[in-house]
C-alpha cells in the first residue's frame, strides 16, 4: 500500500490559501505524484473561512482528508490553526503564521476569538512551527506576500526538494512583472530561513 501525504491549508479570505494549496499541487505533480485537491471558501471575499486539502503519493483516490490523517497544517491564522488541528495525525507539524486577524463573526459579536489559540494549540500530539508571516509580508512591502513566506517555511516540511516548490511560485507569478516575481521570490526565501519554533 502506497503512503499518501496530505496537507491542509487554512485561513480566512483574501491571505492566498487557495493560491499556496495549488503551488503546492502543481510541485507535487512536476515531482511526478498523483494528486488531488479540493478547497472550501466561505464568503472568502468577506475574511469568510478558507481551507484546501491537498493530497498526493502513488495513487490518490479521494481529495479529502479525514479528521485525524493530516501530516501538515498550513495554517495562515492562529484561530484558524487550533480550529483544524483535530485533522491532524498525531506526530504531524502545524505551522502557523501568528498574525492574528479578526473575522466579521468576531467583530459582529456572534462569536468570540480563542484566548490564545498558540498555547491551545501546543497541547496537541504534533509539533508546531510558527512565524509572523504577516508583519514580514507588511515589513517587505505588500501584505499579499504572506503565502510565499508560508510556502517558503512548508519547504522544510514537505516531502520534495524546495527548489521545486520555489520554481512552481515563480511560475504562478511569472506574468506579474519583474517587481513581484522578485518580491515573491524573497518572500519565499525568508519564509525559509525561518525556524519559528515556539
Amino acid at each position: 500500500m502506497s503512503y499518501v501525504t496530505n496537507i491542509l491549508v487554512a485561513g480566512i479570505g483574501g491571505q492566498g490559501v487557495m493560491t499556496a494549496a495549488d503551488i503546492i499541487a502543481q510541485t507535487a505533480i512536476r515531482a511526478g505524484h498523483d494528486v488531488k485537491k479540493t478547497e472550501v471558501a466561505g464568503m472568502a471575499q468577506r475574511g469568510g473561512v478558507v481551507t484546501s486539502h491537498v493530497r498526493f503519493g502513488e495513487h490518490v483516490y479521494s481529495p479529502s482528508i479525514t479528521p485525524g490523517h493530516a501530516d501538515l497544517l498550513l495554517a495562515f491564522e492562529p484561530a484558524e490553526a487550533l480550529r483544524w488541528a483535530g485533522h491532524l495525525r498525531t506526530g504531524a507539524a502545524a505551522l502557523v503564521n501568528t498574525f492574528a486577524q479578526t473575522p466579521p463573526v468576531v467583530s459582529l459579536g456572534l462569536f468570540e476569538y480563542p484566548d490564545a489559540p498558540l498555547e491551545q494549540l501546543a497541547r496537541y500530539p504534533i509539533s508546531v512551527s510558527s512565524l509572523n508571516a504577516g508583519d514580514m509580508a507588511i515589513g517587505m512591502g505588500d501584505r499579499r506576500l504572506v503565502n510565499s513566506l508560508m510556502l517558503g517555511a512548508a519547504a522544510r516540511h514537505l516531502p520534495f526538494d524546495s527548489g521545486l516548490l520555489k520554481q512552481a511560485l515563480l511560475d504562478r507569478f511569472a506574468n506579474k512583472g519583474g517587481k513581484m516575481l522578485t518580491l515573491n521570490e524573497q518572500a519565499f526565501d525568508a519564509g525559509y530561513r525561518e525556524p519559528g519554533k515556539i
